[in-house]
């Protein structure tokens, strides 16, 4: 007989984190699900933590390192469960979060798409995710695009998908190098609604270094010149990209990088950006750099996770 759920769990050199995600899957209440471990050409230990799990409901293949898009793909692929969800290896699920995706899936059966609130972790400190979605109820049936202003709905630890969904609004693009879940994120959102549910139900772990990391190549995070067409029919997506364009021109900004910064730039709606943002998109790099400063800061404090918000 079939799992659930199926968990897809993308590997690469997260040997200090993966035991404890593993144990977040193995601690739900809900235990009707298999694991499946896609290892992506990691060079660390982490592939000899899992095989020494030896767990039956683990399912652990071995590829060469072709990026997390393919893994992922290649874990959709042998996923045998009607629903499927991802999870990073550095993040994990707190009890209750198959049970709770669970109950909604069996009060809404005609809905394809679940996730809920997320908070995030730096250096030990908590905080939680800001929504552009006003609660009237324990969840909330919204249209990604208006939902997403601030944190996005669907994040990829936190999102369950029945099987079919990706029949018809494909899978992850392994030729973007960053941002592939935001392309399959428009994707999906062009063809179904959310059910979103309000109880948190995943922590994300933020990698330090991944904070300051020297960005290369940012044209090649996301092409949005292909959604300009439903863009110029859907306004709420209009705004939700131009919100994911104006993040892509700070960085390159930040990263001296003028060319990038035009590029993403030419094709925003100023009035689609709030005032906050507007000032900031033309702000010296020196001073964007001592804000990101400042943000880490507050992010040491558990105060925010952004300091680039409305």
């Amino acid at each position: 007989m079939n799992p659930f759920f199926s968990v897809i769990i993308p590997l690469y050199n997260k040997e200090k984190y993966i035991r404890e995600t593993l144990n977040s899957v193995f601690f739900q209440h809900f235990s009707d699900y298999e694991v499946i471990v896609i290892n992506d050409g990691s060079k660390d230990g982490g592939g000899n933590i899992v095989r020494e799990l030896a767990d039956p409901r683990i399912r652990y293949y071995e590829t060469e390192n072709r990026g997390v898009s393919s893994a992922r793909n290649l874990g959709i692929s042998l996923a045998k469960g009607k629903f499927i969800a991802f999870l990073d290896a550095d993040d994990y699920w707190y009890p209750h979060f198959l049970e709770e995706i669970y109950t909604h899936i069996c009060r809404f059966p005609e809905q394809k798409v679940f996730s809920t609130a997320i908070e995030f972790e730096y250096k030990g400190k908590v905080s939680k995710a800001k929504y552009s979605v006003e609660g009237t109820s324990d969840h909330e049936i919204v249209d990604f695009f208006e939902a997403s202003y601030h944190e996005a709905v669907l994040f990829t630890s936190a999102s369950v998908f029945e099987n079919t969904v990706f029949a018809h609004a494909g899978v992850f693009d392994p030729l973007i190098k960053s941002g592939q879940d935001t392309d399959l994120w428009i994707r999906i959102g062009l063809k179904y609604k959310i059910l979103f549910i309000w109880r948190i139900s995943v922590r994300y772990i933020y990698d330090s270094n991944s904070l300051s990391r020297n960005i290369s190549n940012l044209r090649e995070k996301a092409d949005y010149s292909k959604y300009l067409e439903f863009e110029s029919k859907n306004k709420a997506l209009k705004k939700y990209i131009d919100y994911n364009r104006f993040s892509l021109a700070i960085k390159s900004k930040l990263h001296n990088d003028r060319s990038s910064f035009n590029y993403f730039l030419e094709n925003i709606d100023l009035k689609s950006l709030p005032w906050k943002k507007r000032i900031l998109l033309f702000l010296p790099a020196r001073i964007l750099q001592t804000l990101v400063r400042l943000k880490n800061k507050l992010m040491k404090m558990g105060l925010t996770h952004s300091v680039f918000v409305e």
